[in-house]
């Protein structure tokens, strides 16, 4: 592995850098893990990244920025999401450079490609000759270990999870949660093992005792997320059955009815928080609470998109929940 780049000696990192690094530390020492749903924002600029750490010719460097911010995150977080990988299968070469440049005590959750986790393909241009079409890799566990999980397996310690995250599945492409729960509990069944896996549904009727037993079977955490359509996470934690593994994920990424591009409108460039979703930090906090009792592992990812700047909604979630670390 090559050595990493140094940066600008720690005291002179951005403030809420300085000050958060220290307390995601602690947390990630008691197995609580907080990251952002991906990293190259160039809100966090001032916050988070320090701006002379990719100036070219006195000017800053957009490509600069994207190709290196990686190795700055990874000294104040302990992991992210990386939503990249739901839109490819990656390279092994691509797995080595992603690896090679961060620690090797940094974790990633990863999203499953869609190829895996699309039932029938949306009509979108960017999806070319397969929009509106039937996908057969539907659920593939053949296609998702030669293509995704044979590559990315030398780097198993350092992947905290591997998400499928199902969109919204129509009742013209699969009919209900008896026929989504049977097909899912074969694919998981046949997975290869190395890897904590996870599932995040947008169907909110599917919450039911059927879709937790197939998890529980398979030791797969149930991705309690913050998202237009489905409950708040504090009501999906309440549900019998919902603790399915042995590790929690939680993606928090939109507050409860909001559309996706409405929040992007909201946000951008996502330079500071601009409404507080007391009820989503209200759920987080009690994930943390029930990782600590449970003594096992959560690992838990905050999308810009929920209020604007996700290193403070960290930090504000971490900040309520500091009396349970004493």
């Amino acid at each position: 592995m090559s050595q990493l780049p140094l940066f600008h000696d720690p005291d002179d990192r951005p403030a809420q850098a300085a000050r958060l690094a220290p307390k995601l530390r602690k947390m990630a020492g008691r197995g609580v893990y907080f990251g952002g749903s991906s990293w190259k924002y160039e809100g966090w600029l001032g916050t988070i990244y320090d701006p002379e750490n990719y100036q070219t010719r006195g000017k800053f460097s957009t490509r600069k920025f994207e190709d290196e911010c990686l190795r700055e995150y990874a000294r104040v977080f302990p992991c992210v999401c990386g939503d990249f990988s739901f839109y490819q299968f990656p390279t092994a070469q691509y797995w080595e450079r992603l690896f090679g440049g961060v620690p090797a005590s940094f974790l990633f959750g990863l999203k499953v490609p869609e190829d895996i986790t699309v039932a029938r393909w949306p009509s979108h241009a960017r999806y070319g000759t397969r929009s509106g079409k039937d996908n057969p890799a539907f659920l593939d566990p053949k296609i998702f270990e030669r293509l995704f999980a044979r590559p990315l397996l030398p780097y198993a310690d350092r992947v905290a999870t591997l998400i499928l995250e199902f969109g919204t599945l129509a009742k013209s492409v699969v009919s209900g949660v008896d026929e989504f729960t049977t097909r899912l509990d074969a694919f998981l069944r046949a997975l290869p093992e190395g890897f904590r896996y996870s599932v995040e549904i947008r169907n909110p009727e599917y919450l039911k005792p059927r879709y937790f037993d197939v998890l529980h079977a398979s030791n797969t955490a149930h991705v309690f997320n913050a998202w237009t359509r489905m409950p708040e996470i504090a009501d999906q934690l309440a549900l019998p059955g919902a603790l399915t593994a042995d590790f929690l994920v939680a993606r928090a990424l939109l507050r409860r009815g909001r559309p996706y591009a409405e929040a992007v409108d909201a946000f951008q460039p996502y330079k500071a928080v601009q409404e507080v979703q007391q009820p989503v930090r209200d759920g987080l906090r009690l994930l943390v609470e029930t990782s600590l009792g449970r003594k096992k592992p959560a690992f838990l990812f905050i999308n810009n998109r929920l209020e604007g700047h996700a290193p403070s909604t960290i930090e504000a979630v971490i900040d309520a929940t500091a009396n349970l670390l004493s």
